[in-house]
Formats: C-alpha cells, structure tokens, sequence
C-alpha cells in the first residue's frame, strides 16, 4: 500500500457509536447480503486498535498547547498549488489544506479511521466500497463536502495525475448513492486494498475549481496554479513568496478539529516553509536559529557539523528514531529501455564496480547499511533460500523466474579491502565480457560495433556527488566512461517522468502492506507509461505473476511470503545497484517545538502532532 497524501504520503468515528461489531477488511458479516455492515475504520493487518467512539489516538498529547510560528525548510521550489496535476513542483505542505477521506493512525500498521468519511462499507466480494460522508465537513468557505465532491477529485485525479491511473487502475467508476454517500466500483474482486486505499483520497472542492478565479477568468485543473486553494483541512494558505516561502495558517473554523482522530494534532498557529536552492545553505540557516526543524540525510554532518553553541547551550535537540514501518530500495538505477542495460549481465557488472564499505568508512562514519532487500529493514525482505509458503508460491511461476532465487541466495559484492576491490572489478569485467563487451587498451567496448561503453549518470543534488563520483572512478578503472550531470529539481523531475537518463538515483518507500502500488513500481504496464515509477523500465511476466499473488493475498501469512517471493526474483534480475539507507531517522530540533514523551511506534508524527513550546520563550 503507498500512502497518497502528504503529497504523495497520506493521511470511522464518534457518530457510530451504534454500529455493527467492528469486522476487519474482507470479513464482513452474514448479514452483508441483506444490508450494508458500516465499518468506522479500515485495517489490511488483523484487527483494529481502536474501537467505534473512541476519544483519541494514544499518542497525542490531548491538551497540547495551541499556537506559534514553527518555520521549515525545503530543497527546491514550488510552481503549483494544484494538490492532483501531475505537472509542475506542487507545493510542500498542501496536505495541510486538504482532507482525506480516512485518516492513518500512527501506531498501528495500515490502518485508517473516519475523516471526511464517518465510515465505509463493502459486499463479501469487495466489487465495490461506499462512503458516508460527515454531514458536518465543510470547506473553508463555509459550504459542505459533497459526494459530487469525491467524485469530481476521483475523476480529475485520474484523469490528470499517472499515479492515481495506475493506482486506482481497478476502480473504474465513482457515483453518488445516496444523499452523503459515495460508491466507488471496482473492475476486479477480492482485491483487500482498494477500499483502504481509495480512503486516501485527496478530496477538493469541485464548485470553487469550476468557479470564475479572481480575475473573472474560468479556472482550471488542468493546468499549475499560485492562486491560494482552498480545502477542507486544518490549515489555509496565508501568504506566499512564489517559488521561495509559503505561510499556513491553522483554521480557527476548521470542522473537524474536535473529531477523535484529531483530537491533539494540528498544535502550530502556523506553519512557514521556505525554500532553498541548495542544502548546506538550508542547514546554515537551521544552525543560524532561522529553522526549527531539521531531518539530517548526510552522515558526516550528523557525525561532526553539531558543534554549534546552540547545541551545546542545550537549544537544540538531536534523536534517532528507528525506523519500523517504513521499507525501502535506494539505488542507481540503469534505464533498460536503453542498451546495454538490457543486458542483464551488465546490470550485474554495475554492482560489482560499487565499493560500500569503502563509501562507508571513508564517507558515511560507519553509519550505514548496504540495502539487500527492495523491502529493507522489514519483514517482508527476503533472507537465505525461500522455504515454506514462499517456495510454494515461486514454484508456481517456477518457468518465469531465474533459476537462481531457488540455489543462491542474494548477496551484493563485499569490497572495503584493496584485494576485495580488485577481485570485484576482474568479475565485472568477467560478466562484461560475456554480454559483449572487451577492454581495448583503457576503453570498454562492445566487440561487434567498437563502440566504447558510456553513460551519463542523472542526479537531483550536488549532496549525492560524493557518492556517485568514487563509483564513477571506479568504473573508470575498467573502461567505462560514465559522467555524472547535476540538475535543478525541476529538470529532474521532467526528465525523470521522461525517463530521460541514462543512470539515476532513486529511491521507493513501502509501507509493511504492500499492494496495488508494486504495479506502479515493477509492473510491465507501467514501463512505458511517462511519470509512472517504474524508472529501471522492469517489464516481465514472473515479476507481474508475483504482483498480482501480493495484491490479492487473502491473509498477512500470504501477503508476506508473495512480498518475500517478488523481492527475491527483482534482486536476483540485478534491475538496479542497490545502495545504503540509515536503521534510523536523523532529526534535530530547537527547544521552541515540543512533542509527546513517546512518539508512535511507526512514525515520528511532525508536525502534526508536535506544538510549539511557549515555555521556552518566557
């Protein structure tokens, strides 16, 4: 399951008090033939945490102090305020204006409870899902959230934007069945997510985007805006510098503040993002006391750039927070819609001119681990020899995958010593040889054309040099002549939905229930589809096999043996060179913000459930 909201990262209740047992996703009762069994919250793994009419999340502090300026920062720019057009920089913070349907809770896994939805109900064979509709959700203009509402967003979404093409692919169709209800209906059944995740649906307001704008012109969705939206969420845009700084402010008529799912969240009066070109410049103003929070992605600096008087005057705070929830694959990825990345001996070779432990003594202080999983750091990676569930289901599709996931478990290269170094590079020049390619003198070239073996690796940041220049020295050393092009964010971002590179760096989050998002991902639809996040170009009917057993796993047994299946038959594809990732979120912050005293288990909860701390200024 990927998480939409926040953007793209998202985000059933009080009135229900009289409902049916809560069941969880897929088991709805005997009675759903006769009448819809209405359902307060969603969850894809076993059962909910919370039951009907509870008062509040755990984990918020209820009484949290309300108010304060907490200022934020962000690499890049904006160009857009449009939250569903895939085009242009939308702005950070936009999910701050706008509302789900259902909302997330923190300290459960894949979970998600009623927000603009009161609640939600779907047949035993889950071909369609209907919402209810709060009647009390309104927008900032005071009139109400409207099922045309959910409908005009589904529809302009898809319409619009190729993730929610290809994420909401199997809902093909949105009416209103009722004066508060919405049923979303599916094209295939038995699918456990889609109810779930057409819960984080980013709802906007149809009659203000079909409305005249300011100057008497007809807006449009369809193309970028910097005219302030309006939504239905906590905050509103207060004020804005195009492209350098916007200004949230919290809504004091915000509808749903007292809901329970909200209950000690949305603390900060508001919230001020600016914007920077260039990250060490970021950091310097989080160090000059002009940035209250700061997430650290660079190892050297957490080892050695927090010496500043701040810190040790006790004004600024560091922690790690394990991560729990979260999985993910950081990698150099070679476009194989280009030659020779087709090759799959020549992804192979690619890995092997990686030295990690080498970057990682000298560059990250030994605060890194090689990612070896598409799931890292969850259990849903796979490890050793597949066995039990797992093999039952790889044998299924035993003629579509390679051989080797069922006789050699993965394991990337191990460098770090000069004779690892060197033993590493002679079998990358071994497996090159068999894909075509020989080394001419001090150039690798392909043995039928004489063309020399080139590529241009595309980056996003300056920050990513310091790794991807070491690697192309060593490629260097076996005659691959491989240039490394920095760009502006917003080049990138064309040329990655282009797939315009040769090489780039990337990386995929996966949440612990992965779903109708793996298709997005890996999925033979979606490598030629432009913006989708298939940036290896993987197209390959084993891969697709496995796909469809996670998406339609009946059970969190099957779910995890398919995830582990699928990971293992993309490791043992060599579809990318796998990098590093921390176990642990870096983050620092001034003592003007304040947080419960235990964040929830799979999240670190910033902003939203965070405050400003007025004690410190007095």
């Amino acid at each position: 399951m990927l998480e939409l909201s926040g953007i793209v990262k998202t985000k059933l209740a009080t009135a229900l008090l009289a409902m049916p047992l809560l069941l969880p996703l897929g088991s709805v009762g005997a009675r759903a033939q006769e009448q819809p069994t209405w359902h307060h919250g969603l969850s894809l793994v076993g059962e909910l945490k919370y039951p009907p009419g509870f008062e509040r999340f755990d984990y918020v502090k209820p009484d949290a102090p309300k108010g304060g300026d907490v200022r934020l920062s962000q690499t890049g720019t904006f160009d857009t305020f449009n939250p569903l057009l895939e085009k242009g920089e939308a702005a950070v913070g936009l999910s701050l204006v706008f509302d789900t349907l259902l909302k997330p809770a923190d300290d459960e896994i894949s979970t998600a409870y009623g927000l603009i939805a009161e609640s939600v109900s779907f047949p035993d064979d889950i071909s369609s899902a209907t919402f209810r509709l709060r009647k009390e959700a309104k927008w900032s203009d005071g009139k109400p959230v409207t099922p045309e509402d959910v409908i005009f967003s589904f529809e302009k979404g898809k319409e619009l934007n190729p993730l929610y093409q290809s994420y909401y692919k199997h809902v093909v169709g949105a009416e209103k069945t009722g004066e508060q209800e919405v049923t979303f209906r599916f094209d295939e059944k038995n699918n456990r997510e889609l109810p779930h995740i057409l819960g984080q649906l980013l709802i906007v307001p149809k009659h203000w985007w079909e409305a005249p704008g300011p100057d008497g012109k007809p807006r449009d969705i369809t193309r970028t805006t910097l005219e302030p939206v309006i939504g239905s969420g906590p905050y509103r845009i207060a004020s804005f510098s195009a492209g350098s700084q916007i200004r949230y402010e919290r809504r004091d008529d915000y509808w749903g503040a007292n809901l329970n799912v909200n209950v000690g969240q949305n603390n900060f009066g508001s919230i001020t993002y600016t914007f920077f070109g260039d990250s060490g410049v970021e950091f310097e103003a989080f160090r000059a006391g002009d940035i209250d929070f700061w997430r650290e992605t660079q190892a050297r600096r957490w080892a050695t750039g927090y010496d500043f008087p701040a810190v040790k005057e006790g004004h600024v705070k560091r922690e790690q927070v394990p991560f729990r929830a979260t999985g993910v694959m950081q990698a150099l990825v070679p476009n194989m819609r280009r030659k020779p990345f087709d090759d799959e001996r020549v992804r192979e070779a690619l890995n092997y001119a990686l030295d990690f432990e080498e970057l990682n003594r000298t560059v990250f202080f030994d605060q890194y681990t090689r990612v070896n999983s598409y799931f890292f750091l969850t259990e849903l990676a796979s490890t050793g020899l597949p066995e039990g569930l797992e093999l039952e289901i790889l044998n299924e599709v035993k003629d579509q995958v390679p051989p080797e996931v069922f006789t050699t478990p993965y394991a990337n290269p191990v460098g770090g010593t000069p004779q690892n170094a060197r033993d590493n590079l002679r079998k990358a020049i071994g497996l090159l040889k068999e894909a075509g390619f020989e080394l001419k003198g001090s150039r690798m070239v392909n043995t039928a054309t004489g063309r020399p073996f080139s590529f241009e690796i595309l980056l996003s940041s300056p920050m990513l040099e310091r790794v991807v220049l070491p690697y192309a020295q060593n490629l260097k050393r076996i005659g691959i002549e491989a240039s490394v092009r920095t760009v502006d964010p917003s080049q990138y971002t064309n040329r990655e939905r282009a797939f315009d590179y040769d090489m780039t760096w990337e990386v995929w989050g996966q949440t612990l229930s992965p779903g109708n998002e793996q298709e997005d991902f890996w999925g033979s639809k979606s490598a030629s589809r432009q913006g989708s996040r298939n940036y290896a170009g993987i197209s390959d009917p084993g891969v697709d096999a496995l796909i469809n057993r996670v998406i339609f796993a009946k059970d969190r047994e099957t779910l995890v043996a398919a995830t582990k299946a699928l990971d293992r038959v993309l490791l043992a594809h060599h579809y990318v060179v796998p990098l590093y990732y921390p176990k642990a979120a870096n983050i620092a912050y001034r003592d003007t913000v304040g947080r419960p005293p235990e964040l929830p288990k799979y999240a670190i909860g910033f902003p939203d459930i965070w405050w400003w701390s007025a004690a410190a200024n007095q």
